[in-house]
């Protein structure tokens, strides 16, 4: 079947168009509004400290989540899709990473981020190499991480859940993609001396914030055409 034409905007003249665009002007100020309340709401989630040791594999050896602080008080941790028998990642994934900033600014406000994958370490700096990206991978293959933060789901480990659902609700829901396997996710942690805490967590569309390319494309009369 042939692709479908978008429908285009109508034509106006520039009086009418300024109309119109005081108008949104309008939602976008209440938009704004409403985010700057829930940014708010965020911060004042209560948090849950870490007992378990989590243990990663990182391009030079083993770390402990407490060492993807690098020193700073928060982590964001992005949860890279690649299951150990896959040969690539995520496609979503991949574009997630080639689009991350300068991390430089994050730096500079006492926050890192870490992009953890559960497929083994040899096989995440192959694909990172690859690639050609300077941020380190580290694999969380062996261990619970993935399945306490809700990212690989296995009933055969764990009762499984996505996007604050259990698996048997995305079955009823048509959505079987959610139900089993690995997903994406971003996760954020505090670090108060050497106590570790979980204050966040959001999944599927939840992590269109930090996609750039997509709020760009949300500016054109076209959209994100399928993107």
């Amino acid at each position: 079947m042939p692709e479908t034409s978008p429908t285009l905007p109508k034509t106006a003249s520039r009086h009418d168009w300024l109309i119109a665009r005081k108008a949104l002007l309008e939602q976008e100020k209440r938009l704004t509004r409403e985010r700057d309340a829930l940014s708010e709401a965020r911060r004042q989630l209560p948090m849950v400290r870490i007992d378990k040791d989590y243990v990663f594999e990182g391009p030079e050896g083993q770390v402990k989540l407490i060492d993807l602080f690098q020193g700073g008080r928060q982590l964001i941790v992005y949860h890279f899709m690649f299951d150990p028998a896959w040969e690539k990642a995520c496609p979503g994934c991949t574009g997630f990473v080639k689009d991350l900033p300068d991390l430089e600014g994050l730096h500079e406000h006492d926050t890192s981020l870490a992009v953890i994958g559960r497929a083994p370490q040899a096989k995440l700096d192959a694909y990172r190499r690859l690639q050609g990206w300077d941020i380190p991978l580290y694999s969380s293959f062996g261990s619970d991480f993935n399945y306490d933060f809700h990212v690989t789901s296995d009933e055969t480990v764990t009762p499984a859940e996505y996007n604050y659902r259990p698996r048997a609700e995305h079955l009823a829901n048509g959505e079987p993609w959610f139900a089993d396997g690995e997903q994406h996710g971003v996760s954020v942690f505090l670090r108060e001396g050497d106590a570790v805490f979980h204050t966040y967590s959001t999944y599927a569309r939840g992590v269109e914030p930090l996609v750039p390319v997509l709020h760009y494309l949300d500016l054109t009369p076209l959209g994100r055409q399928g993107a």
